[in-house]
């Protein structure tokens, strides 16, 4: 009796699975992160995936787009805890620096990658699993470390031969600079009701600000001719924004002031800015950040200034491949062993072992059934393999303690190497290649 074909299972819509083909992009990707938390003295911490859904309601804010649409939020069936995957991870990150009491010794200087979930419609750069890079300083004050962790966005885009990313600043003041502003805001909309947008009409009272971030079109002319915040500021709080554009200027950064950049979340003040590029479509935004002093007191710690960024890492992936920076990145091995099976396959692992404990990358031919593939098709996957060189071990050189090592980039030519010389000789090869 013929058993039914089992239906195929495919994978969550906007949560992706990372193929090997794009795994070297990856990997440069997070070399040249663990290369920039290093250049400026960032230390790593982890959190969960899965948070108390209070958390981010607490952190992000009630009357946000993140808790009000996006999150994944659930009730745990074996304690009725109500639980949150992680939409982002500086509210995570604060949740640890309270609980464990790092501010204790000083400030911290703080980086974190990972996945975080929202709950929105997939496209380009945008995706219901995506992953970040953030960088979290807590417990400064001063206008150098905003400056700071803005240039480190720059160093990154250098690092990775990035270009066409813009910097955009701003400044969202303090609550008291915010209020007044956000009353005049709140006039300023009510004589433009009857032209709002219903998530506009939604956040009239309760936070009108976030209408400036609006990406409805037809609201473009209403937000442009809304009072700036800017004009809002005090003494204090103009004196920290100048402080970060002076820094910047010192370090040759070019920016942009964009009045009506507010971010997303409900816990920045002061400096807040977003590097944007034209090359992604309608997700500009690379990366984004600022300053978030309220938060830890807000969050049941010690009162303690604080700012930070985070970074889509598929959106730097797309960006890679739209300048095409894909070229130099080899996932190619070494060497590839190629052998007969039989007698030849024990020294064969024998050899790729030794090579393997010099640091040489290698593959070693593995036949899909087990037996002696000939040496034309393993040539084949040599080839394939991206290895600079093949060692082929076959009866007559096993008979004869010998290896052929043919170079599979340059001239094509074949000598042969005595077994217990061949990792001195494969060395000296590479060598020559470097050179």
């Amino acid at each position: 009796m013929s058993q039914e074909k089992q239906s195929k299972i495919t994978g969550v819509r906007g949560m992706n699975d990372m193929l090997p083909a794009e795994a070297p992009l990856w990997a440069h990707l997070e070399q040249s992160i663990q290369g920039l938390v290093r250049a400026y003295g960032y230390q790593q911490i982890r959190t969960p995936i899965v948070e108390q859904t209070a958390l981010f309601k607490r952190g992000i804010g009630e009357v946000t787009d993140i808790v009000e649409k996006e999150m994944y939020s659930f009730e745990d069936a074996l304690n009725g805890e109500q639980l949150t995957l992680r939409p982002e991870g500086t509210a995570a990150a604060v949740r640890a620096v309270i609980e464990h009491n790092l501010l204790y010794e000083g400030p911290k200087r703080l980086w974190y990658t990972g996945p975080m979930f929202r709950h929105e419609r997939p496209q380009r750069g945008r995706y219901r699993q995506f992953h970040q890079l953030g960088i979290e300083a807590l417990g400064f004050a001063g206008p150098d470390i905003d400056a700071e962790i803005i240039l480190m966005c720059q160093r990154l885009w250098d690092d990775l031969g990035l270009f066409g990313i813009k910097l955009e600043l701003n400044s969202l003041g303090q609550a008291n600079e915010r209020a007044a502003h956000r009353e005049a805001l709140i006039e300023h909309f009510k004589k433009h009701e009857a032209e709002l947008d219903e998530d506009a009409k939604r956040r009239l009272h309760t936070n009108p600000l976030r209408i400036l971030d609006s990406k409805n079109p037809a609201m473009k002319p209403i937000v442009e001719s809304a009072p700036q915040l800017l004009s809002y500021l005090g003494e204090e709080s103009l004196k920290h924004f100048e402080g970060v554009q002076k820094l910047l200027k010192a370090n040759n950064l070019p920016f942009t002031i964009n009045p009506r950049l507010v971010r997303g979340l409900d816990y920045y003040n002061l400096t807040v800015f977003e590097w944007v590029t034209d090359q992604l479509g309608s997700q500009g935004t690379v990366a984004g950040g600022g300053r978030y002093d309220p938060l830890i007191a807000q969050m049941g710690g010690k009162p303690a200034p604080a700012c930070g960024w985070a970074m889509g890492m598929e959106r730097v992936i797309e960006l890679m491949k739209e300048q095409n920076l894909t070229a130099d990145l080899d996932a190619g091995c070494d060497v590839y062993v190629l052998h007969q099976a039989g007698d030849t396959l024990e020294p064969a692992m024998v050899v790729a072992e030794r090579l393997r404990s010099a640091g040489i990358e290698v593959v070693l031919h593995c036949s899909p059934d087990g037996g002696a593939a000939s040496f034309k098709s393993q040539m084949k996957k040599a080839d394939g393999s991206g290895a600079a060189y093949a060692i082929i071990i076959g009866p007559d050189e096993l008979a004869a303690g010998q290896a052929q090592l043919k170079d599979l980039r340059r001239d094509g030519q074949q000598m042969t190497v005595a077994l217990d010389g061949l990792v001195d000789a494969v060395i000296n090869q590479l060598v020559s290649i470097s050179e």
